[in-house]
């Protein structure tokens, strides 16, 4: 029997319109902007006028990523239909996918197989084009800025000093550097520049950090685009710029509405990536999806150490909220992989292998529960290869640390698959928790960046380079000593060398760049080779990508 894909199966579900999810949740038709028949935007008015209580909150997270895949969207999309499955009001509440991993290595992103979000084409193409709105209001600022300095720049700015690059919702390692404002005195000025992949934009995780337009619109004002010759910086503010890009995210700041294969309400909005951003949906959607649920349950991007570590510390810190519980996604091939054993060879039963990459989870359980203060259960992906003696491996060590260990098989039975690890949820919502942030916002930068990497990453101390430590002093003087850190780390490693599986001891991690995102409200430590561009690889998922003479697309995932 031929294994269908996730575009067929999606492809083949009968979706009910999204005025009736929306009636089920208990979003008056007012509040909706339809898409078409089965996507939606909510006027954020709803958040100001609804009276219901919130939810619980529930964070999916995971091992460090493999290659063998982990399936954190998938256990997230299953769970919120296996919460209902057991007769509760569950919502869940994801990230767009960036067409730069659609058409890059990672191909679709709205779940896979039976624990799917619909329409999944759309969801993972242009959607309701935020993606593009946040490009567009990237790039006026970037017009606005170099045509500031073409008509006599008054402000003073440095050429050698501008932070702001330009943005394209690509992987496109050719305009990683560039040279613009060539052409002679009436094509603008000469200077180096470049540009980030719209999920790395500071617009971005402004978006998803605001709470209303006014606040929007605040923070877009705070952003820091350059400095002048004597170190001051500027800021959209001083460009005046902030009311027109501002104008042109008023529809991107709305939450998308759509939904599971089994009917749950899937509110869909924002996408920073989690290895150079905060990697989290928006506030607003996360609030909303806690208003219409009993149960909320929203994910953080890669593992525990970079995405739940800055929705604890940077999402939850600025926007309230605060986790009932967290789910540590894992698979047994994936810790095979961190055992050591090449992908290949994943399906062999390999209980030495296992333990080998069993500390990786480990380390993220203990951190769950002893750093962020979290009750947490292991959620294992099931695949057909893993062996009866594997599962209960990875359940004794588990049981060991005082945590249980639910098999997830959502994405063969959706719902269904799900039950066992919602009722364990449940159980965990109920439990005490002693919910902390990793480090006092009001520690130096340098103590917080420390802090993070011998408490969350387990290393000996972090390393900051000359101008990493100038810098530094440099943010501290103008006043954002106090921000939040966002560690821009590899995925694959707890370190920031991605070779480093498993749970390495004894390293150091390198900052060698800091960088104010003043509107987001945090600070950038940039480690490793870390890029805010990424490449296409020699064999992009957009080459089996296609669509029909009836307009059927095929090959997404």
């Amino acid at each position: 029997m031929s294994i269908k894909s996730d575009i067929e199966i999606a492809q083949e579900h009968s979706a009910k319109r999204i005025t009736e999810i929306a009636a089920a949740a208990g979003i008056d038709e007012k509040y909706l902007e339809m898409y078409g028949n089965y996507k939606a935007k909510i006027d954020y008015k709803l958040l100001n006028e609804t009276t219901a209580p919130d939810g619980k909150l529930i964070l999916v997270t995971a091992i460090t990523p493999t290659p063998a895949g982990e399936g954190k969207t998938t256990t997230s999309v299953g769970l919120a239909d296996g919460l209902r499955k057991i007769g509760k009001k569950a919502t869940v509440a994801l990230r767009e996918p960036s067409l730069g991993p659609v058409f890059g290595v990672k191909g679709g992103a709205a779940g896979g197989g039976y624990a799917q979000v619909v329409p999944m084409e759309d969801i993972n193409l242009h959607f309701t084009g935020d993606f593009h709105a946040i490009g567009a209001a990237n790039n006026l600022m970037a017009a606005m800025l170099d045509n500031h300095i073409q008509q006599g720049n008054a402000l003073g700015i440095d050429v050698k000093q501008i932070t702001w690059k330009r943005a394209v919702d690509m992987n496109d390692r050719q305009l990683r550097h560039i040279i613009n404002g060539l052409g002679g005195k009436m094509q603008g000025v000469p200077r180096e520049d470049g540009f980030e992949i719209t999920v790395a934009s500071e617009i971005m995780a402004v978006l998803c950090l605001s709470s209303s337009i006014t606040d929007l619109k605040e923070r877009l004002g705070k952003m820091i685009v350059a400095y002048t010759y004597d170190g001051k910086p500027v800021t959209a503010h001083d460009l005046k710029a902030e009311g027109a890009m501002a104008a042109l995210l008023k529809d991107a700041m709305k939450p998308n509405l759509v939904q599971t294969l089994e009917g749950a309400p899937a509110f869909i909005h924002g996408g920073p990536f989690a290895n150079i951003a905060h990697g989290c949906n928006s506030v607003m959607a996360t609030r909303m999806a806690l208003k219409m649920g009993d149960y909320a349950v929203t994910e953080a991007g890669f593992a525990a150490d970079l995405g739940a570590e800055k929705f604890i510390d940077i999402k939850c810190r600025k926007a309230g909220l605060k986790p009932s519980a967290v789910v540590i996604v894992a698979t047994v091939r994936a810790l095979k992989y961190h055992g050591g054993v090449p992908k290949p060879e994943l399906n062999n039963e390999n209980l030495e292998a296992l333990e080998k990459g069993l500390p990786n989870l480990l380390q993220h359980v203990d951190n769950v529960k002893n750093v962020y203060g979290l009750p947490c259960v292991v959620a294992i992906n099931a695949f057909p290869t893993d062996t009866k003696a594997e599962l209960d491996l990875v359940e004794k060590k588990c049981n060991e640390l005082g945590v249980n260990v639910a098999l997830s098989e959502v994405w063969a039975k959706g719902g269904e698959g799900g039950k066992a690890l919602a009722e364990e949820v449940v159980r965990l919502c109920e439990q005490p928790n002693q919910f902390s942030f990793v480090y006092d916002e009001k520690a130096s930068i340098e103590e917080k960046l420390n802090t993070i990497v011998t408490r969350v990453y387990h290393g000996d101390k972090v390393v900051l380079t000359t101008n990493a430590k100038k810098q530094a002093q440099q943010l501290t003087d103008l006043g954002f000593g106090d921000l939040p850190i966002c560690m821009a780390k590899t995925q694959y490693s707890f370190s920031d060398n991605a070779a480093l599986l498993g749970a390495p001891k004894g390293f150091e991690v390198t900052v060698r760049n800091l960088k104010v995102c003043a509107g987001a409200g945090f600070i950038v430590a940039l480690t490793g080779d870390i890029m805010t561009m990424p490449g296409l690889p020699k064999v992009p998922a957009a080459e089996r990508i296609d669509i029909d003479e009836n307009g059927v697309i095929s090959g997404l995932f």
